[in-house]
Parts: C-alpha cells; sequence; structure tokens
C-alpha cells in the first residue's frame, strides 16, 4: 500500500509545482521528503488509517487548487474519488480507492 500512497503524493505534487521547462519532481525531491514511502509505510504498520487520509488530503487539495478546483470537469471526479478515499473507516477499505485515485491522477498528470 505504501508505493500506490506515495504514487499518489507524487502526481498530486507534479500537477500542483511542476512547470513545463523545469527539472520534474521525482520521488527524491525534497517536496517528498513527508510524502515518501517510509512515511506512509510507518502509517500503515500503524494503522493510522486518519494520518494516512490527512496526508493524501493535503496532497489531493493541492491537485485540486491546480486544476481548477472542484467545479471544473476534472475536479469534479478528482474530488469524488479524494471523498471516497476519505470515506474508508478502516485500512482494507482504503485499497480500491486509493487504486483509483491513483490511476486518475496518473491520467490527467
Amino acid at each position: 500500500m505504501e508505493l500506490p500512497l506515495e504514487t499518489v503524493a507524487l502526481f498530486a505534487f507534479k500537477l500542483a509545482y511542476e512547470t513545463e521547462g523545469e527539472s520534474p519532481i521525482l520521488r527524491d525531491d525534497p517536496i517528498m521528503s513527508d510524502y515518501e514511502r517510509e512515511v506512509f509505510g510507518l502509517l500503515v504498520r500503524r494503522r493510522d488509517v486518519e494520518g494516512i487520509q490527512f496526508r493524501v488530503a493535503h496532497c489531493v487539495g493541492l491537485a485540486l487548487d491546480a486544476i481548477g478546483g472542484a467545479d471544473t470537469p476534472l475536479g469534479r471526479e478528482l474530488h469524488r474519488l479524494a471523498a471516497d478515499f476519505s470515506e474508508a473507516q478502516t485500512m482494507d477499505r482504503l485499497d480500491t480507492p486509493l487504486i483509483a485515485l491513483k490511476d486518475y491522477l496518473k491520467n490527467i498528470v
């Protein structure tokens, strides 16, 4: 689960901060320090659903702002997928909405 979480963060930061003509944001970029696989791994081992959701919500919020908010066509779908993820109450229920969120961000980056 740690890799998809890190991937969601990476794609969200790419939408929010990456600009054409500049170096791309990579997994080892300083902006990823609080969102790297090891950080998510610790949260997963602790089964900290709220901590995971908090970090993902921060990243998705930045991505939403970058694409014009929840009132745009891309933003409505991203907002819906993020809401599905935030409604999960157990670790077992995070997987499916996490994969949907990751795949959607990958497609729009």
